[in-house]
């Protein structure tokens, strides 16, 4: 394997990593790999307690290694360690992908002749049914009215397969950070990810923050990755699930236009109570039933030290939530009117 790295700073793969030698050992060579012509690989760890730093300057001496003091989650880690980046393109890529040859060509490709975006994503398929799309990512992010994240190839949890359906470039409302391409200016200029979110929903805050702003976010299909998942906490985790329902109340409340703010955070409360009243009644899942009311009440007391921070965002807008977000409720054409593929959804 060649083990030289490019030498200019046109890319650079940052790799954030928390206890993952195991996941380093199998999957970095190919990433090496597949990107020599490319992109640099720096690893930016996270005060691991496993032997991850020791594997690296074992088998890995000619990677660049970051080392953190401390477990600052994705999106503070991700910061930290971007500040000592110098490179226009970053390339946030987790450590439990598997890369195809020439990967990351077509995606720089479409940054240098598109100006205009500021964050671009590959196809994300499963490592375990390489056939079909993957959970974290599929093949592109969007937004519904409401706030609720889904994919093309991927609500809720049904995951189709890959059959070129979403072969074709398409602009989204967020990029998966599992794998995504973003700009180093626009990463600062948008304020980088939100440390206090610590994990999950944090990349798409920043790529809302970044489509209110004007800048585009797309699909290249061309690229085609394949993704582990789950591989920092279990699907069902209740940590998880505070995070997801806190730090995506909070990034709803910091994005939403203000003529739709209060509407949408009526609904909100309704729909998460009702989401945690079925995992109480229907899953007896208490774990997480406690985690979703959890979660509302840290948004809730957490909610004003975002005040400012709305201001800012909703001063940068050139873009309407109408222009970002599919317009219909994605829990309403799922449910009530069983349309479980992106295809199916109404227009």
């Amino acid at each position: 394997m060649n083990t030289t790295q490019p030498t200019n700073n046109k890319a650079a793969i940052v790799i954030l990593n928390w206890n993952g030698s195991k996941m380093m050992q199998q999957y970095l060579p190919n990433v090496i790999e597949c990107s020599k012509d490319e992109a640099q690989v720096i690893i930016a760890d996270n005060a691991s307690t496993d032997d991850s730093l020791q594997m690296l300057s074992r088998d890995f001496p000619q990677l660049r290694t970051i080392v953190l003091d401390d477990n600052y989650g994705f999106a503070e880690g991700y910061n930290r360690a971007l500040k000592q980046v110098d490179a226009e393109y970053y390339v946030l890529l987790n450590s439990d992908v598997e890369v195809t040859p020439h990967w990351l060509k077509p995606l720089l490709n479409y940054m240098d002749t598109h100006p205009e975006c500021a964050v671009c994503q590959p196809k994300l398929r499963s490592i375990f049914h390489r056939e079909e799309f993957e959970y974290a990512g599929a093949s592109g992010g969007k937004l519904d009215i409401l706030g609720y994240p889904f994919c093309r190839g991927r609500i809720f949890d049904i995951v189709e397969k890959d059959h070129g359906q979403y072969d074709t470039p398409d602009l989204l409302a967020w990029a998966t950070g599992a794998c995504m391409v973003i700009r180093k200016k626009d990463y600062w200029e948008a304020g980088a990810l939100d440390k206090r979110f610590f994990a999950h929903n944090e990349e798409i805050d920043l790529c809302w923050r970044l489509r209110i702003m004007g800048r585009d976010i797309m699909l290249v299909p061309q690229s085609v990755v394949y993704h582990v998942g789950g591989g920092t906490l279990p699907k069902s985790n209740p940590m998880k699930t505070f995070l997801n329902f806190r730090n995506n109340l909070t990034m709803i409340y910091k994005n939403v236009e203000s003529e739709r703010l209060r509407a949408v955070m009526r609904c909100r409360w309704f729909l998460d109570y009702l989401a945690a009243f079925e995992m109480l009644i229907l899953k007896r899942n208490f774990g997480d039933f406690k985690a979703v009311i959890k979660g509302r009440k840290a948004f809730a007391a957490w909610r004003k030290d975002f005040t400012a921070d709305r201001n800012r965002i909703q001063s940068m807008r050139k873009k309407s939530d109408s222009e970002i977000l599919y317009r219909h409720s994605i829990l309403w054409q799922y449910y009530a009117k069983g349309h479980k593929t992106y295809t199916q959804l109404d227009s």
